[in-house]
């Protein structure tokens, strides 16, 4: 138990869900849910009834979510693993390649340049016409927009009374 306490203060700072704390927050969850069942039995309050809706649509939001946070840490984790074999094979071809020892049949291999990535980092042109527009501000058009003209109008009615 105190053991579990110690995981659960330490979870508090650890960033996203760790075990401890879901443990926590499902026996609360379900505390809170014992209780509304016994107060509903005693005071035969539909609000109980309510509060036990919300209280469920609450707890399954935050399983939910916890899931979804694992399955992106889950993906992220594969992303990388790949990523890193991916590596190791580059650095192996490039090896390959600078053995010193000569293939016939030409130079068949890639680059490694993808051209449609750099073909997407191209800007595209621009129209000076569309960009160089003046752009009209509300207050040089006219002077009824301003907010101190209408201060200006009341302090010259107090005036004149």
């Amino acid at each position: 138990m105190a053991s579990f306490l110690t995981d659960l203060f330490t979870s508090i700072f650890t960033p996203g869900p760790t075990h401890s704390l879901l443990v926590a927050t499902n026996v609360s969850f379900a505390a809170l849910q014992v209780i509304f069942f016994i107060l509903l039995l005693l005071t035969y309050s539909v609000h109980f009834i309510v509060l036990s809706v919300l209280c469920a649509g609450l707890w399954w939001s935050i399983n939910w979510f916890a899931a979804e946070l694992e399955a992106v840490r889950q993906a992220e984790k594969e992303q990388d693993v790949r990523a890193s074999v991916e590596g190791q094979q580059r650095r192996h071809e490039r090896s390959d390649e600078d053995s010193g020892t000569e293939t016939e049949g030409g130079d068949n291999h890639t680059t490694g340049v993808n051209h449609e990535a750099v073909a997407s980092l191209v800007p595209p042109p621009h129209d000076t016409d569309t960009n160089l527009r003046k752009r009209r501000s509300l207050g040089s058009s006219t002077g009824d927009l301003s907010t101190d003209s209408e201060w200006d109008k009341v302090e010259e009615a107090d005036t004149k009374k």
